[in-house]
């Protein structure tokens, strides 16, 4: 943990009246976590600030956190905080270059270490355990609130599957159990977390007995917007149903390629081994080691991301 940037942070924050808080294009609980605790954590150790929460749709995670309206005027001499968000062409929101000044807070690989301050930890579990990171560093001038403690919480939650996922540590762990002590239901937010419709559980069945599975351990489902349409689900809400294939046996590594409406495939790809982030670069993605994101043009494309699959699988067994 590097305080004399978190220190460089909150000398940032102090000069500015006005901050604006963004995340990613089609938020995650980590996300809205992230941006919201950090709004939740600013607003209640500056009151005399503006502060605002700026992106587009959260779909369907409006239980966490909604956004502001915001303006281009909004911006004049303000505080850009991006959160989350490993590109600039995926942060959520207009306008978010015409502030005084851009601070990146991040947990993802830094390919693209954009904006005038930047701080990223790929070894943390999520970008909402670097918030309270940044609350323990200057926690002399910060407030932690309920409300800030329940989103920290949710993204943390979020980024590492319930503390199944490898980026778990014992520091997560504590963070998290500090969360806990604040005012909020854990289990009921848990379980808001976990819900799922009725529609998606319908296609959670699909995806478990139409996963195609080679020698290698490699899988993949292909979700056509014929198929999403005859069980009744958007594309937002394949989020539900990604970790699925890694409870199969045998299955090391997997992508679910979901058509859109444009007529591309987006990729969402993870592995129980194998770093699979180089490949989703390689096809207009990117993201962590074992889990990333990408998207492929047709499906030839898609056959491309597996061949590449299938080699990190073959090398991963030998």
């Amino acid at each position: 943990m590097n305080e004399s940037i978190f220190t460089e942070i909150l000398t940032a924050i102090k000069e500015h009246q006005t901050i604006i808080i963004h995340r990613h294009q089609r938020p995650d609980p980590d996300a809205l976590g992230s941006q919201g605790g950090l709004y939740e954590l600013l607003k209640a150790s500056f009151p005399e600030k503006r502060l605002l929460k700026a992106g587009g749709s959260v779909e369907g995670l409006a239980f966490l956190s909604e956004m502001d309206q915001v303006e281009a005027a909004d911006y004049k001499e303000a505080l850009v905080i991006v959160t989350d968000t490993a590109n600039s062409p995926r942060i959520s929101g207009e306008n978010y270059s015409k502030g005084d000044m851009i601070i990146k807070i991040d947990h993802h690989p830094n390919d693209e270490p954009y904006g005038d301050l930047v701080y990223v930890n790929t070894e943390a579990s999520s970008c909402s355990e670097i918030i309270v990171d940044f609350y323990h560093a200057c926690q002399s001038e910060l407030t932690m609130t309920d409300e800030a403690a329940r989103l920290l919480y949710a993204g943390i939650v979020g980024d590492t599957g319930r503390f199944l996922y490898p980026a778990t540590t014992s520091h997560t762990l504590k963070i998290a159990a500090e969360l806990m002590d604040y005012s909020f239901s854990a289990t009921a937010l848990n379980n808001q977390l976990n819900t799922m419709s009725k529609a998606v559980a319908h296609l959670s069945g699909y995806v478990l007995q139409n996963i195609k599975v080679d020698e290698n351990g490699v899988g993949n489902v292909l979700l056509t917007n014929e198929i999403l349409k005859e069980f009744g689900v958007a594309d937002s809400e394949t989020a539900a149903i990604v970790s699925l294939p890694g409870s199969v046996e045998g299955i090391l590594m997997w992508g679910i390629f979901v058509e859109q409406e444009e007529g591309y495939f987006r990729c969402r790809l993870r592995s129980k081994g194998p770093a699979i982030n180089e490949v989703a670069k390689r096809h207009h993605g990117g993201g962590h080691p074992l889990a990333s994101g990408a998207n492929a043009k047709d499906r030839a494309e898609i056959a491309e991301i597996l061949t590449e699959f299938e080699a990190l699988a073959i090398e991963w067994n030998q």
